[in-house]
């Protein structure tokens, strides 16, 4: 039995949607908050539990009888590490054989607040004993495509990161070497740091926005400070807007930056690119 929590996020989906093509759906257990949300993924034959991050009496008797776990990091920033630590002392109390859990690039090292969280969880997962591996991820390409039209609009990418590279993929890419790992199973204490095989500053994200869609598209690069406050201009929470205006200053100091290529060797293909990501969303 393998499980995923998050099952109806945007990543679970995808891990799902690969695990399926080639292992059978009843061995599938969706780890949900609501299971109407995976309805059409249990029609297919997969099972949808109720799993709660908040509720902790949800959680062991979700993980009874699993074989290996996918534990998708929870997305609500500040509560995570308790958050985090309930899951895998759960697992550890159902006898999970594996757990499989996605973090953040060079986690324990980066100076970034949003890897904070993770260096707690993975050091507590290196005390519990539990059998596990640690995927973790560098950007998603996503993260960036949400704003291309804005950019369009406005003729403007707005960041403070510098001259920082960013090594990211498309998220079917990090579902896809997670689904790899649940099937082949890993050495307990394997890490992997999994990132795209080409990275790119934000003045190079506005100048590939630019030549397909063939607007003045330029990189205007921000103070810190400034671009947190633009972002709550835009509507963004403040303390979210606040997390990825630092994210922005840890690309300048290179935290976003991995050119081992282990992503792709373990999904045994390229990563998605810049201009195949911008070319899907302009299409969209």
């Amino acid at each position: 039995m393998i499980a995923i929590t998050g099952a109806s996020g945007e990543l679970g989906r995808l891990v799902v949607t690969s695990l399926l093509s080639s292992e059978p759906a009843a061995s599938l257990r969706l780890l949900v908050r609501d299971p109407a949300k995976v309805a059409d993924l249990v029609a297919l034959g997969a099972e949808a539990v109720v799993f709660d991050y908040n509720r902790p009496e949800t959680l062991a008797p979700a993980l009874a009888g699993v074989d290996r776990l996918l534990f998708i990091s929870s997305s609500e920033v500040g509560s995570r590490a308790a958050q985090h630590t309930a899951v895998i002392d759960a697992a550890k109390a159902a006898g999970v054989s594996l757990l499989v859990y996605t973090s953040i690039l060079r986690a324990p090292q980066s100076g970034m607040l949003l890897a904070a969280e993770h260096a707690v969880t993975e050091a507590h997962l290196a005390r519990s004993g539990l059998a596990h591996v640690i995927l973790r991820n560098g950007w998603y390409l996503e993260n960036f495509m949400g704003s291309v039209p804005a950019a369009i609009e406005h003729g403007a990418v707005f960041g403070a990161s510098g001259a920082g590279r960013i090594s990211a993929a498309a998220r079917a890419d990090y579902a896809a070497a997670a689904a790899a790992v649940l099937r082949q199973g890993a050495a307990s204490g394997t890490i992997l740091e999994l990132a795209g095989d080409t990275s790119f500053t934000k003045a190079d994200l506005a100048a590939e926005i630019a030549r397909q869609s063939g607007k003045p598209v330029a990189y205007t690069d921000m103070s810190e400070a400034a671009f947190k406050d633009l972002l709550v201009q835009v509507g963004l929470p403040e303390g979210f807007a606040h997390a990825l205006a630092d994210a922005d200053t840890a690309t300048a100091r290179g935290d976003l930056f991995d050119d081992g290529k282990a992503l792709s060797r373990l999904i045994g293909r390229p990563t998605v690119t810049l201009a195949e990501a911008v070319a899907a969303t302009l299409k969209r």
